[in-house]
């Protein structure tokens, strides 16, 4: 029954045909009632559903702190951030951005021209864009770039009385008090302390004597897919994040972890789909097309290199025609053994569980996966060629290609990104239809390299 006082509105006790008609009719005070009742997501899932006008009514009925709370959840695109900021007024839209947390107001800002940026800025409040302006500087797609600066800070030789006092003062500004980080007069981070252990400790205990002093962080450099295994992996809400001097800098809250491994996992999704973003679905084709084509125009000049290969065991087709029947079957085994190799270890290494593997024991293990898959696939291929076709022999060629094709594809599949992972290289990149081209040639040489040797014993 707890839940049920939770302050997120369910979308079935949302009335948008009301909550609209309070928007288009002036009815300020009825619309302000529902809609500031409603969650921050659900206002903001209201808003992308409005169109420039109705949105221009809202900017005139919320201030800029109601509609700051709104932004944090619009995760809007480049050009729909700027669509938005343009319909507000500069001065609206800066007092808005002010009153954002600092990371979610980065978030915004990275989305937009520079000379927009500084526009912003210089009209801003001048301590909200101090702290945006730091938060700036740090390169993307690091900790710091995703670490806010409201946190709460306490110092170890304090009593918990005094402790639980800076909480409630500055627990409104913070973005998380869950965790409370201890620093010293320098402001090297010495401990944390959770929010339980300061309710449940004497109020004249001593922060120092309380505070847990192993404390797990990140470097400000740190890349963030290190820092979402970290939070995976220790269940933190928050990780605090330190410079080169172990200096605290700000806190990665677990709500932006969440937007990093989704960032994540649909950026290595589209490489592994060979389509440079799937951040968005592009309702203009040309704009689809132009992120496509390039890989496939990369991967239809080594289709042309499969065919041409193909042509030079033309002789060998024009003797034995029947060989034809079978380099789909090959070419596709290949390339479905190499993508399912390729999707294990690109998530091995995206999760951190290869580096915990001697490289050697996975390359044994891939080897020896592609032997047993291989002779499986090849003694059943090499019986149904019997049985369909009466000829042993071609069978057995049929099956000896799968066999040998199948081990090299499945150690293809994981050893490429493997090296690309070692030389800094997102392995990602190894496609699924990269890998599948390229042990398509692998296959046909193999396949065409037995038949050709033996093409005595095939025309007898």
């Amino acid at each position: 029954m707890a839940e049920a006082n939770q302050e997120t509105t369910p979308r079935q006790y949302i009335n948008i045909e009301l909550l609209t008609e309070a928007l288009r009719t002036g009815n300020i005070v009825q619309f302000r009632n529902e809609f500031l009742d409603m969650h921050p997501y659900n206002q903001a899932e209201f808003f992308k559903e409005l169109d420039e006008e109705d949105r221009l009514n809202i900017y005139h009925y919320l201030s800029p702190e109601e509609m700051a709370g709104l932004f944090e959840n619009l995760d809007g695109e480049e050009h729909e951030y700027r669509e938005v900021l343009a319909e507000m007024s500069p001065s609206y839209a800066a007092d808005m951005l002010s009153n954002m947390y600092a990371d979610d107001a980065v978030d915004v800002l990275n989305e937009l021209e520079k000379d927009q940026v500084v526009s912003y800025l210089t009209i801003m409040d001048k301590e909200a864009a101090d702290e945006i302006k730091e938060l700036l500087h740090y390169e993307e797609y690091t900790a710091g770039s995703i670490m806010t600066t409201e946190y709460i800070a306490i110092v170890a030789n304090q009593t918990v009385r005094s402790a639980m006092h800076i909480l409630k003062n500055e627990a409104p500004r913070a973005e998380t008090i869950y965790y409370v980080y201890v620093i010293d007069e320098d402001r090297h981070l010495v401990g944390v302390i959770s929010l339980r252990d300061l309710i449940v400790s004497e109020d004249d205990a001593m922060i120092s004597e309380i505070m847990y002093d192993r404390v797990v962080y990140v470097s400000v450099g740190e890349d963030q897919e290190e820092v979402a295994r970290m939070m995976r992996d220790y269940n933190f809400l928050a990780l605090p994040v330190v410079d080169f001097q172990d200096h605290l800098l700000g806190i990665i809250t677990v709500d932006d972890i969440m937007d990093v491994m989704e960032e994540e996992a649909s950026d290595d999704y589209s490489k592994l789909a060979g389509i440079a973003d799937l951040d968005s679905i592009d309702r203009n084709p040309f704009t689809a097309a132009k992120k496509r084509l390039p890989w496939l125009v990369i991967l239809l000049f080594l289709g042309m290199f499969t065919a041409s290969l193909i042509g030079r065991f033309e002789e060998t087709l024009n003797k034995v025609a029947i060989l034809a029947v079978f380099i789909p079957l090959i070419a596709g085994m290949a390339g479905n053994t190499g993508t399912q190799a390729l999707a294990v270890a690109v998530r091995g290494i995206a999760t951190g569980d290869l580096e915990k593997e001697n490289k050697w024991k996975i390359i044994l293990r891939e080897a020896g996966t592609g032997f047993i898959t291989g002779l499986t696939c090849g003694v059943l291929i090499t019986l149904v060629v019997y049985f369909w076709k009466g000829d042993l022999f071609l069978g057995c060629l049929v099956g000896i290609s799968i066999f040998i094709t199948l081990i090299v594809a499945t150690l293809a599949g994981s050893l490429v990104p493997l090296i690309m992972h070692r030389l800094n290289i997102d392995p990602a990149v190894a496609s699924g239809p990269f890998i599948t081209t390229i042990n398509d040639i692998i296959s046909i040489l193999i396949y065409f390299g037995i038949a050709t040797a033996f093409m005595s014993y095939l025309i007898e």
